[in-house]
């Protein structure tokens, strides 16, 4: 029924548009000028002056991370919605993020989301919002087939996504999004609970505050008793969150967290060896905002690590800071920057890293990836590409690679905001958070094959992830991923050198 509904609205929009456009000439909105989110609006129809009934929707976006500018009443059943640009910086429309209350029992609705600032999404091959509700407080897809996304002459050709929806109960208030929200709030929580257990191994501290007096946050992760002093450290430096609304960063990095300081052998063995260095959310303005690219001010704080400024983006400045400084300890080798994001068009988890001349180097680059893809089935090696294109010089990954010297390697990790395609595999599998978390927890898994320390695992011990093992994760499905002799035969064929 939704699905009839939506189709037949589509075909009656694209020839009103027609006469409109002819008619009015295109549009000069003004969503571009949207400032701030709708706060409890209760859309009723044109004219209407009574008392509020059931079905006339309330929509609110002012909490935490929420998106949504303004709504338009088009009939009984349907509604355009139009995301709010990121602060200072109308470029940027992606992110949404909004509840929907006063609902009448089976009442559908189509959602038109019109003003998308990009021309590529994965909603065009079957990527679809996200809901819960009071009732059903668990994150979950709609189905594909309610979902359209299309170019609409009515929205300055602007691209629509549109989707049908059927209230099922009146009590309940309705969430949708972008994709599943991690908010600073959330993440202030987990730090939290991580500091009450007292680990030894676990250090957190306020590296610096962002404009709007936000916490920076960066954990330190190593055992130091075991680290020789006489011995150069090896480091790993992890951010996540520089973009605010590529919220899967945040579950793989939680899981990265969680898997390092759990009590599985392989993270008592990589405490014992490697110090990581975790910047969880780099830029905490925009995601409390809900903003999509940008900080507080505007900016794309991953185009800026050439020049920070220290009022403008203080959190970047802060950490590119700590970078430098340690890149200057005689006693530190820093070896790995992996900035994590998400990506609005590619399936899979995969990475980007950065080109040289010299030939070894360029093989030396690609051991980690290749260590990564044997480790986590969602990950692609294929996707995996290096590059050195001008537009992406200010980010972490390039000025980083051209400050660090020869035996360090910066990564960007990237996973699809939607599914991943495993080998054999005939359809696309969307994406949970918990599956983000375990990618997570593979990569930090992989630094154990990385550094060759499966030898230290105790009695042969078997080396699969089981979620049992690892903090925070007790009611999760966690696979093996350990490495045997067939994974390191398929490195030797795929001219894998360390």
């Amino acid at each position: 029924m939704e699905r009839r509904l939506l189709c037949d609205r589509m075909e009656r929009k694209m020839e009103e548009n027609t006469v409109r456009d002819v008619e009015t000439g295109s549009e000069t909105g003004g969503e571009d000028a949207l400032v701030g989110n709708v706060n409890k609006l209760m859309v009723s129809p044109p004219g209407y002056s009574g008392a509020p009934r059931k079905g006339h929707l309330l929509f609110d976006a002012c909490f935490e991370s929420g998106n949504l500018g303004r709504v338009d009443y088009i009939s009984e059943f349907e509604f355009d919605l139009f995301i709010r640009p990121d602060t200072c910086n109308p470029r940027f429309r992606v992110w949404f993020n909004f509840t929907v209350e006063n609902v009448r029992e089976t009442q559908r609705v189509i959602f038109n989301v019109v003003n998308f600032s990009k021309t590529k999404s994965l909603y065009r091959d079957g990527m679809s919002p996200v809901i819960k509700s009071t009732s059903r407080p668990k994150w979950q897809r709609l189905p594909a087939k309610n979902v359209y996304y299309y170019r609409c002459p009515d929205h300055r050709r602007n691209y629509v996504m549109s989707f049908a929806f059927c209230f099922d109960r009146e009590d309940d208030v309705y969430h949708f999004a972008y994709c599943y929200p991690y908010t600073y709030s959330r993440l202030q929580h987990y730090l939290a609970s991580l500091e009450r257990r007292n680990l030894p191994y676990l250090q957190r501290e306020q590296l610096g505050l962002s404009v709007q007096q936000r916490r920076l946050d960066l954990l330190t992760i190593t055992n130091t008793e075991h680290l020789d002093p006489e011995r150069e450290k090896k480091l790993v430096f992890l951010t996540s969150r520089v973009h605010p609304g590529e919220s899967p960063a945040s579950f793989i990095c939680q899981g990265v967290i969680d898997f390092l300081v759990s009590q599985h052998p392989v993270a008592q063995i990589l405490r014992d060896h490697v110090i990581f260095k975790i910047v969880p959310m780099l830029n905490p303005d925009g995601v409390y905002l809900g903003n999509y690219r940008c900080s507080l001010m505007g900016f794309d704080l991953n185009r800026h690590w050439q020049d920070p400024s220290p009022w403008a983006q203080p959190t970047l400045h802060a950490v590119k800071q700590l970078i430098v400084q340690m890149n200057q300890d005689p006693r530190v080798s820093l070896e790995f920057y992996i900035d994590v994001h998400a990506h609005s068009t590619m399936l899979n988890g995969f990475m980007y890293g950065n080109v040289f001349e010299d030939e070894e180097r360029v093989q030396r680059q690609a051991v980690f990836p290749r260590l990564l893809c044997q480790n986590a089935p969602d990950f692609s090696f294929s996707n995996t590409s290096f590059n050195k294109d001008m537009v992406k010089a200010g980010t972490g990954r390039r000025f980083l690679g051209g400050l660090l010297d020869d035996t360090s390697y910066c990564y960007t990790l990237e996973v699809s905001f939607y599914s991943y395609m495993t080998a054999g595999s005939t359809a696309p599998v969307p994406y949970t958070e918990e599956t983000y978390t375990k990618l997570g927890r593979n990569v930090a898994r992989t630094f154990l094959d990385y550094y060759k320390l499966n030898n230290l695992i105790k009695d042969n011990r078997p080396i699969h992830i089981q979620s049992s093992e690892v903090a925070g994760n007790g009611n999760r499905k966690g696979n093996g991923v350990g490495r045997d002799a067939a994974d390191r035969e398929r490195e030797k064929s795929q001219g894998v050198r360390h």
